[in-house]
């Protein structure tokens, strides 16, 4: 997933936990253990996830996002994310002045309720707010949509991620691994059913819809390159 021509990227992250949910974590637990977050770069375009990263919502992750993004993506690419304000200075290291980007920010209203279906949900969306950060990007086209729809589809495919369950990942590693499995399978092996073909087909970066077979030749050829690197930076909120 190299040197891939994509006009419009939408950035997002998906929350999940290790071990523990964070209000659980003890002085003594792994800098690992609780939230974890998976970032997101899904061309909206070509319904692909170009990039993702797995580990704290923090700048630092952030930033070796926004640079993994880079070396994937040629040209100058249209990026829209949330308003989460490390996004701001990773993308300007990772493009300098070669992208056009805005924010989409959206405004709630209330908690959410304490019963078992509204534990996760978010307030009401009282108003939605475009933002130009970078650049001069279509305003018509900031838009999250299309990576929020993506987000739903990873966690209700893989089940490390599904809420109010004890399918939770227990250690990093096998989260990661279930993560990586799931977008090389969304990528190269599922039809998306808008676009009639996989992801990677729309790319240009295969002509085929891959078997699973051919998955897992491709993962485990000595002569092709390292799968994507799951490199979690620890650290706080930024």
């Amino acid at each position: 997933m190299r040197d891939l021509h994509v006009n419009l990227l939408e950035f997002d992250e998906v929350w999940s936990f290790i071990g523990k949910k964070q209000k659980r974590l003890g002085p003594n637990d792994l800098r690992e253990k609780g939230d974890c977050y998976i970032f997101t770069a899904l061309s909206a375009t070509h319904k692909a996830i170009v990039s993702y990263q797995i580990g704290k919502r923090s700048g630092a992750n952030a930033n070796a996002f926004a640079m993994d993004v880079r070396q994937r993506v040629l040209g100058r690419p249209q990026i829209s994310s949330d308003g989460f304000s490390p996004y701001i200075d990773a993308i300007e290291r990772a493009f300098g002045s070669e992208v056009d980007y805005g924010q989409i920010v959206k405004v709630y209203a209330g908690e959410p309720g304490p019963d078992t279906a509204r534990r996760y949900s978010p307030g009401v969306v009282v108003d939605v707010r475009k933002a130009v950060i970078a650049g001069g990007p279509d305003r018509k086209k900031i838009s999250t949509s299309f990576v929020e729809r993506s987000n739903l589809t990873i966690r209700m495919q893989c089940r490390r991620l599904t809420r109010l369950t004890n399918a939770f990942s227990k250690k990093l590693e096998n989260h990661a691994a279930a993560v990586a499995l799931f977008v090389a399978h969304y990528n190269f092996c599922r039809v998306h059913e808008t676009l009639r073909i996989t992801p990677a087909m729309a790319l240009g970066v295969t002509d085929h819809i891959w078997s699973i077979g051919e998955l897992v030749d491709a993962a485990t050829a000595d002569q092709l390159p390292a799968p994507h690197p799951f490199t979690v930076i620890q650290g706080g909120r930024a």
